[in-house]
């Protein structure tokens, strides 16, 4: 069987991987370098910066060699991986059903994967292009005086840890009443509380209306807080309000694939409308995330190769790589008060763990949403190593566990994993 796979991020080359290793005849197209935004734009270069500037205090001009070196390496490991793909450079494009062109060459296959990703999103206000966007701030040689950060979701409250540890004055300013508003409200509120105590300044509910740019070479960041018009003046700004689905160069009308302006539509094997076609990750235009583009991936071969697979999209976990981390898995409470979910709630500090106090790192919780049958619905972590602790509880998810049953699991002392076996033995 012939396989195309458009897109080399996460969602593309690792299913290209496995297709090959599975025997399928892979062709892996791209209009960009190998690994997509996740390696290059996103995922291991902001990594990178945290743990060069945050952890170890590095100037940025130090950190941006270590950042590209990670990538080189990665890059590298990912060219190895895709010996038995033929890969393609160019930008696809269909031109029929399960046809697409690459410049002035046509392929055919009998299955088609899109997984072309997403780019950032900018707000229709005047001036917007004056801001640096997720990708051009990452090539930033000198840490600026000070910052606005124009969203308070999880890329901007990364770049905020970023830059704020490197010496820059910086101002989040997020449009919703508090900032991550798709997580737990608890939790977020408690991380907006570390931010500000590092120095980081956070406005909510503010809607910002316009970039002008000064004589001196500053901006002006205007935006609108209740009934008042304010402004902050800055040495830069950056535009972090999101991604949108990469659709527009596919000329996605000649293989009969439908879409609006969230994404391309599928179904739970990641079908679209044309009979072949498949789209997986951001392009589909739900959960943004690496590792849920990754399993899309895996749930669209299985269905290409007649396979089942027990890969459940109700249990992502995802992490803000702030410092302290957030981590969370399931429900948050907002989710079981708008659905009318019976929940209760089990807690726990890190204060009371031996591990975090030995490691000065007191300041967390972690909180547990357990349904009427005495499983875990979700979990929300704040604190050192959230996103390495999150997974227990995701197993315990996919598992089906009951609470009362996961409490006699022995852990290792002293670590910062008794942290979930406290709340459970509430």
């Amino acid at each position: 069987m012939r396989l195309i796979v458009i897109g080399a991020g996460p969602g593309g080359y690792e299913t290209a991987v496995e297709a090959a290793r599975r025997g399928l005849e892979v062709t892996l197209v791209s209009d960009g370098p190998l690994g997509g935004t996740c390696l290059n734009e996103g995922c291991i270069p902001t990594k990178s910066l945290i743990h060069n500037c945050c952890d170890k205090s590095l100037p940025l001009e130090e950190a941006q060699k270590a950042k590209a070196a990670v990538v080189a390496t990665l890059a590298q490991g990912i060219e190895q991986l895709l010996k038995p793909v033929t890969v393609v450079q160019g930008r696809a494009r269909f031109v029929g059903p399960r046809r697409i062109s690459v410049g002035d060459r046509t392929y055919e296959a009998d299955r088609i994967i899109i997984a072309t990703g997403s780019q950032s999103a900018s707000l229709p206000i005047p001036g917007a292009e004056l801001a640096l966007t997720s990708s051009s701030v990452l090539e930033l040689a000198k840490a600026p005086e000070s910052m606005v950060i124009i969203g308070g979701g999880v890329i901007g409250l990364e770049f905020a840890g970023i830059f704020n540890s490197l010496g820059t004055k910086v101002t989040v300013l997020e449009y919703c009443p508090g900032i991550l508003p798709r997580f737990d409200l608890d939790i977020a509120k408690r991380l907006k509380s570390q931010l500000m105590r590092s120095g980081i300044g956070i406005v909510t509910s503010a809607a910002v209306t316009s970039l002008t740019e000064l004589p001196d070479g500053l901006l002006e960041v205007s935006y609108r807080l209740k009934d008042e018009n304010l402004s902050l003046r800055t040495d830069c700004a950056l535009m972090a309000v999101g991604r949108r689905p990469v659709v527009s160069a596919l000329n996605l009308e000649a293989a009969g694939v439908e879409y609006d302006n969230k994404g391309i539509r599928t179904d739970d094997k990641m079908r679209t409308s044309a009979e072949g076609v498949y789209a997986v990750g951001d392009v589909t235009g739900g959960i943004m995330l690496a590792h849920v583009a990754s399993y899309q991936g895996l749930r669209a071969l299985n269905d290409i190769c007649a396979l089942e697979d027990r890969i459940d999209f109700g249990i992502i976990p995802s992490v803000v790589f702030t410092r302290p981390e957030l981590a969370a898995v399931g429900l948050t409470e907002e989710d079981c008060k708008a659905r009318e979910i019976p929940y209760r709630v089990l807690r726990s500090n890190y204060r009371a763990n031996g591990k975090a106090l030995a490691s000065d790192a007191a300041e967390g919780c972690l909180k547990v949403l357990a349904g009427e049958d005495g499983r875990i619905i979700g979990c929300h972590i704040l604190g050192e190593h959230a996103a390495e602790l999150i997974h227990e509880a995701a197993v315990l998810m996919a598992s089906g566990l009951r609470i009362e049953d996961a409490r006699w699991i022995i852990h290792a002392h002293p670590t910062l994993s008794e942290i979930l076996q406290s709340a459970l033995r509430q």
